[in-house]
Protein backbone atom coordinates (compact mmCIF):
# COMPACT_ATOMS: atom_id res chain seq x y z
CA UNK A 1 0.00 0.00 0.00
CA UNK A 2 1.43 3.35 -1.05
CA UNK A 3 1.14 6.25 1.36
CA UNK A 4 1.70 9.96 1.35
CA UNK A 5 2.60 11.16 4.82
CA UNK A 6 3.00 14.73 5.96
CA UNK A 7 5.31 14.85 8.97
CA UNK A 8 5.91 17.80 11.25
CA UNK A 9 7.96 17.45 14.43
CA UNK A 10 10.04 19.60 16.71
CA UNK A 11 11.33 19.61 20.28
CA UNK A 12 9.21 21.55 22.75
CA UNK A 13 11.96 22.31 25.23
CA UNK A 14 14.57 24.02 23.04
CA UNK A 15 13.18 27.54 22.66
CA UNK A 16 11.94 29.34 19.57
CA UNK A 17 14.67 28.37 17.10
CA UNK A 18 14.54 24.63 16.45
CA UNK A 19 15.89 24.47 12.89
CA UNK A 20 18.95 22.43 13.79
CA UNK A 21 16.75 19.74 15.34
CA UNK A 22 14.46 19.68 12.32
CA UNK A 23 17.56 19.41 10.12
CA UNK A 24 18.64 16.31 12.08
CA UNK A 25 15.30 14.70 11.25
CA UNK A 26 15.56 15.78 7.62
CA UNK A 27 18.97 14.13 7.36
CA UNK A 28 17.31 10.85 8.36
CA UNK A 29 14.65 11.37 5.71
CA UNK A 30 17.24 12.22 3.04
CA UNK A 31 19.39 9.19 3.81
CA UNK A 32 16.36 6.85 3.82
CA UNK A 33 15.89 7.06 0.05
CA UNK A 34 12.16 7.71 0.49
CA UNK A 35 10.93 10.39 -1.93
CA UNK A 36 10.14 13.57 0.01
CA UNK A 37 9.46 17.29 -0.29
CA UNK A 38 10.37 19.77 2.43
CA UNK A 39 7.84 22.52 3.11
CA UNK A 40 7.89 25.40 5.61
CA UNK A 41 5.53 23.63 8.02
CA UNK A 42 6.41 19.98 7.44
CA UNK A 43 7.80 17.36 5.10
CA UNK A 44 5.83 15.08 2.78
CA UNK A 45 7.09 11.53 2.23
CA UNK A 46 5.93 8.88 -0.23
CA UNK A 47 6.44 5.14 -0.09
CA UNK A 48 5.15 1.89 1.26
CA UNK A 49 3.52 1.99 4.72
CA UNK A 50 6.24 0.14 6.63
CA UNK A 51 9.02 2.06 4.91
CA UNK A 52 7.49 5.48 5.63
CA UNK A 53 6.53 4.59 9.22
CA UNK A 54 10.11 3.41 9.89
CA UNK A 55 11.38 6.83 8.77
CA UNK A 56 8.80 8.62 10.94
CA UNK A 57 9.87 6.54 13.95
CA UNK A 58 13.56 7.17 13.27
CA UNK A 59 12.93 10.94 13.11
CA UNK A 60 11.02 10.86 16.39
CA UNK A 61 13.68 8.72 18.07
CA UNK A 62 16.42 11.11 16.90
CA UNK A 63 14.70 14.18 18.33
CA UNK A 64 14.03 12.36 21.60
CA UNK A 65 17.79 11.95 22.02
CA UNK A 66 18.05 15.72 22.56
CA UNK A 67 14.65 16.53 24.03
CA UNK A 68 12.38 15.40 26.83
CA UNK A 69 9.31 16.48 24.86
CA UNK A 70 8.69 16.24 21.11
CA UNK A 71 5.62 17.54 19.29
CA UNK A 72 4.73 15.55 16.17
CA UNK A 73 1.86 15.46 13.71
CA UNK A 74 1.48 12.92 10.93
CA UNK A 75 -1.21 13.02 8.26
CA UNK A 76 -1.50 9.96 6.01
CA UNK A 77 -3.20 9.34 2.69
CA UNK A 78 -3.06 5.64 1.80
CA UNK A 79 -3.99 4.29 -1.59
CA UNK A 80 -3.61 0.82 -3.00
CA UNK A 81 -1.33 0.42 -5.99
CA UNK A 82 -0.61 4.07 -6.70
CA UNK A 83 2.73 5.86 -6.57
CA UNK A 84 4.17 9.10 -7.88
CA UNK A 85 1.52 11.15 -6.10
CA UNK A 86 4.00 13.38 -4.28
CA UNK A 87 4.19 15.71 -7.25
CA UNK A 88 1.24 14.56 -9.34
CA UNK A 89 -1.36 15.69 -6.77
CA UNK A 90 0.01 19.24 -6.85
CA UNK A 91 0.22 19.22 -10.64
CA UNK A 92 -3.41 18.09 -10.87
CA UNK A 93 -4.64 20.96 -8.70
CA UNK A 94 -2.54 23.47 -10.66
CA UNK A 95 -4.03 22.17 -13.91
CA UNK A 96 -7.45 23.38 -12.72
CA UNK A 97 -6.23 26.94 -12.09
CA UNK A 98 -7.29 29.49 -14.66
CA UNK A 99 -5.53 32.64 -15.71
Amino acid sequence: MSVLAELSLFPMDKGESVGRYVAAALEIIRSSGVPYELHPMGTCLEGEWDEVMAVVKACHDRLRQDSDRVYMTVKIDSRAGDSGRLRRKVETVRSYLTG
